[in-house]
């Protein structure tokens, strides 16, 4: 399940996330319970969603955390929809805002990204807000003001800096949700992924013997980037994954790395050739 921000009241959603002094956000009724807080409901939320996922977020399931009935949260949070959008930024907040760049930007950078990983793995249901439409809050903007600072140390243009930044983000995003899907999948189906992969690589045999005939260069790559045995400590396709992001990690670090010695400040203007 996908969910995109910004789905509540605008104005109540931003005086939520933001806590602009001297605006309240309630509902008619009765008046706030003492010992209760938005803070609170929103932990409680966040709490849910590490547990089992983002679709077993509801006010009346919050309420039950926090001693309440659902219908008693909605003096404190609107619906729903502002409460995801405070427990994705409120979460964020786990998040260091200040990078040592006495090492350069690459470690600082290096960083960053391992630290957004453990992150996503840590709270795999902020994997599905979508990154279409920001939450603009607070925290948001402040991880995004944290890894803006560390890629201007390169000197890059902002062009560049722009880029860079949503590929780091997809980057970890997408490993870290096939780490996510790997540990759902075993717990889904009650199947590791070592068995899994056991099971039709025998029955792949059979149905398709003339396999390494018709795809060499797939079976080049099984043979000569064969992985260490299995880690009953780590699924085979959550190794992968780890693995997978570390490379892909270094090249894109190498990547920058070779735009900053260029002294490309802003991206090439591509050629396009007539009549495409």
């Amino acid at each position: 399940m996908v969910v995109f921000a910004g789905q509540g009241d605008l104005r109540r959603s931003l005086v939520l996330l933001w806590r602009t002094p001297g605006e309240a956000v309630t509902r008619s009724g009765p008046g706030p319970r003492p010992g209760l807080t938005v803070d609170a409901i929103v932990d409680a939320g966040i709490a849910i969603a590490d547990a089992s996922g983002i679709s077993a977020v509801s006010m009346r399931e919050v309420g039950k955390r926090v001693g309440r009935t659902g219908m008693a949260l909605y003096t404190y949070v609107p619906s729903k929809d502002e409460l995801v959008d405070l427990m994705y930024d409120r979460s964020l907040a786990e998040l260091p805002t200040d990078y040592d760049l006495a090492d350069g930007w690459r470690a600082a950078l290096s960083a960053w990204t391992h630290d957004y990983w453990a992150f996503c793995l840590r709270h795999p249901w902020t994997l599905r807000v979508s990154q279409a439409r920001p939450v603009l809050g607070p925290n948001e903007n402040a991880m995004l003001e944290t890894v803006l600072r560390i890629l201007f140390a390169t000197g890059l243009g902002a062009h560049v800096v722009r880029r860079v930044v949503g590929t780091l983000i997809n980057h970890v995003r997408g490993a870290a949700q096939t780490v996510v899907d790997s540990r759902q999948a075993a717990a889904a189906t009650g199947v590791s992924d070592e068995d899994w992969w056991a099971a039709r690589s025998a029955a792949f045999e059979e149905v398709v013997p003339d396999f390494a005939e018709r795809f060499p260069t797939i079976v080049r790559l099984a043979r000569e980037a064969a992985t260490a045995p299995p880690d009953p400590q780590q699924p085979y396709l959550e190794r992968e994954a780890t693995e997978t992001f570390d490379a892909g990690l270094a090249v894109l670090l190498d990547g920058i790395e070779a735009i900053v010695r260029r002294g490309t400040r802003e991206p090439r203007e591509e050629r396009v050739p007539e009549g495409a």
